[in-house]
């Protein structure tokens, strides 16, 4: 896949910023992701920054670690499980959710962006909820065998790790090969995530996104397998 609006991600600087400018419609956006590389605003009225950082973080599709109480919170059905039922909600989530609010990178312009993506078919989200209201979720960009996830929330205790659960089972079961995270935290570390040379992550990237892989309409995979 060659490079139409940026730089090598290669040429970032060591803490990984690519470039300025541009602008968030999808073919910026799929390039960007198609090739290592994500916006990361600071602030509205600034220029949009582009990341690639080095070392990248990733979750292995094999390596999520869930902690017995998790996992008895799954097994329980506290929660349901849904996908792209309410992908607005999710984001709205993930910019005012706790701890987020008046420090979220969800700015408007990225909101909108993102939900262009999710209209053309290349933005996902899993919603976990109970009792018939939003509880938690988490939402990424999707380009063949590879998502990136981008953001997840809570309302409840333990949802946002839920719906994490449910979205690494369901790109198990449809063949997806590379779960990016982007930035190691000790947060995802409990959860498996390990950082790996930026220039693996590409050779990676390069091979997964490349494969003849879907999201699908619902969601699939046994949550059991992984726990």
């Amino acid at each position: 896949m060659a490079a139409n609006f940026f730089p090598p991600a290669s040429e970032a600087s060591p803490d990984g910023l690519l470039c300025l400018g541009g602008n968030l419609s999808p073919p910026w956006l799929l390039d960007a992701y198609g090739h290592g590389i994500f916006p990361w605003p600071f602030q509205d009225d600034e220029p949009m920054m582009w990341w690639s950082p080095d070392p990248r973080a990733i979750l292995p599709l094999d390596g999520l670690h869930i902690s017995h109480r998790l996992a008895r919170t799954v097994r329980c059905r506290k929660f349901q499980a849904k996908c792209d039922t309410a992908f607005a909600q999710v984001l709205a989530g993930c910019a005012t959710g706790p701890g987020r609010r008046g420090g979220t990178w969800l700015t408007p312009e990225m909101i909108e962006a993102y939900l262009r993506l999710h209209r053309l078919g290349h933005a996902h989200s899993v919603e976990v909820w109970h009792a018939g209201q939003l509880a938690g979720g988490i939402y990424g960009v999707a380009m063949g065998g590879f998502f990136a996830a981008e953001s997840m929330f809570y309302y409840l205790r333990d949802a946002s790790k839920v719906a994490l659960v449910y979205l690494v089972a369901h790109l198990r079961k449809r063949g997806y090969r590379l779960l990016d995270i982007q930035q190691w935290t000790s947060h995802t570390g409990k959860l498996g995530a390990i950082e790996i040379p930026r220039e693996e992550y590409l050779q990676r990237l390069a091979k997964a996104v490349d494969l003849p892989v879907t999201f699908g309409e619902k969601l699939e995979g046994t949550v059991q397998d992984d726990m």
